[in-house]
């Protein structure tokens, strides 16, 4: 049964802001940031004032009992694909029915943080049947790397399964570590896919966000058969991997496309602060660890202590203390007009749904959604109906639904 709780968007006191139909006030979060002393490298890069939108919403569970649910992505038909981090893809209907889980799907290592993770439907999926998925790959000596796969989905008979089933790609090099997986898959507008990748966490893959003979700390990209793109940007370069797209990043658990610019938007965790937004372009260094926002977890500065160098790239945005950014989406939706061309994040740490105002390329405003349901939000997307769908990442997570007020 579903069951439906009754919410509004969180307003906050606010002034009206001059221009706009919108409100704008003091920044939302009253926690001390945790790097003091740091300041941002322009104006509007930290602490956006608060901009409501006035939006009144219901929020629907759909389906729920799911375990640790981590990707989700929609079919053409309308039902969903879930992945549950213990190694488990889910079918679920419009009507929120679970299906047997998936056969098919190699095995997954879910310790620490890794399992199966992001998921992808292929654009030409009405005539081919694919999905891709991410997922931590255990290999020899205990050590382990992100992964990805595909194989055709087959929805009939006494349960769905994946048939043709192709590693297309792997992480190297494989490192023992349970930790910073990246994920995401996302496919750009000229069929191909870019998947983000961690660090793994300990110093040996930190210091390889900045190498390029590997692939920690990187988002690549690869045609949808786990080949090379001709025109990726180190392609035929001695000594670099020609699948990297963009380096020098932490931890990417969101990735999205703009709708409007086709361009490749991520949020990735920092340590204490640090939680970045970056607009991922082509062949470009996003500093980590060389440059950061935050501090250590242990207390102290990160590798120099410099939050900025010349030929590294700023992010957009960043958060100090942090959400624990997860999943996002840039709406375009109708059914919430006043939330047009807001970017959507989820938040971990801060249990809650971030939603970003957007002026081009800047953040204007901030406004935490959501914050009633206590709940860690994983994954965040939108539906072909125009409505918000979310995951929780719990033991016994829900998929969520976010409609207008009364729908």
């Amino acid at each position: 049964m579903k069951r439906t709780l009754s919410l509004t968007a969180l307003v906050l006191t606010a002034a009206t802001c001059a221009g706009s139909a919108q409100n704008q006030g003091a920044y939302l979060d009253a926690r001390p940031a945790n790097a003091l002393q740091q300041m941002p490298a322009s104006p509007g890069q930290y602490h956006a004032p608060t901009r409501t939108a006035n939006v009144a919403f219901d929020v629907v569970t759909v389906a729920s009992g799911l375990q640790t649910p981590w990707g989700l992505a929609f079919l053409p038909n309308g039902a969903m694909v879930v992945t549950e981090r213990p190694g488990r893809l889910r079918i679920v209907t419009a009507a929120g029915a679970l299906s047997a889980p998936v056969a098919g799907l190699p095995a997954v290592d879910a310790r620490g943080q890794g399992g199966l993770l992001g998921l992808a439907v292929d654009p030409a999926f009405a005539s081919n049947g694919l999905i891709y998925w991410s997922y931590s790959e255990l290999r020899d000596g205990g050590q382990n790397n992100t992964a990805v796969a595909r194989g055709k989905l087959v929805e009939g008979g006494p349960a769905p399964r994946v048939d043709n089933v192709r590693v297309i790609f792997h992480q190297g090099p494989s490192l023992a570590s349970q930790l910073h997986f990246g994920g995401r898959l996302v496919f750009a507008r000229d069929g191909t896919l870019f998947v983000t990748l961690g660090d793994r966490s300990i110093t040996e893959g930190r210091m390889q966000a900045q190498r390029m003979d590997g692939l920690l700390g990187k988002i690549v990209r690869i045609n949808s058969d786990g080949s090379i793109p001709k025109d990726n940007p180190f392609v035929g370069k001695a000594g670099v991997r020609p699948e990297i797209w963009s380096f020098g990043h932490r931890n990417i658990q969101a990735a999205t496309l703009n709708p409007t610019t086709g361009e490749l938007w991520e949020s990735e965790h920092g340590t204490r602060g640090g939680d970045e937004v970056n607009l991922s372009r082509k062949g470009k260094d996003y500093g980590w660890p060389t440059i950061a926002y935050g501090i250590e977890y242990g207390g102290g500065p990160i590798t120099g202590n410099i939050t900025a160098k010349e030929g590294m790239e700023q992010p957009k945005y960043y958060w100090d203390p942090n959400i624990a950014p997860s999943g996002m989406t840039f709406y375009s939706g109708r059914l919430f007009p006043a939330w047009q061309n807001s970017l959507f994040i989820g938040g971990l740490a801060g249990t809650s749904l971030v939603r970003l105002t957007m002026e081009g390329e800047r953040v204007v405003g901030e406004e935490r959604l959501l914050s009633d349901v206590k709940e860690r939000i994983r994954d965040v997307v939108q539906g072909p109906d125009g409505a918000l769908y979310l995951l929780t990442d719990n033991a016994s997570g829900r998929l969520l639904k976010v409609v207008p007020k009364g729908t």
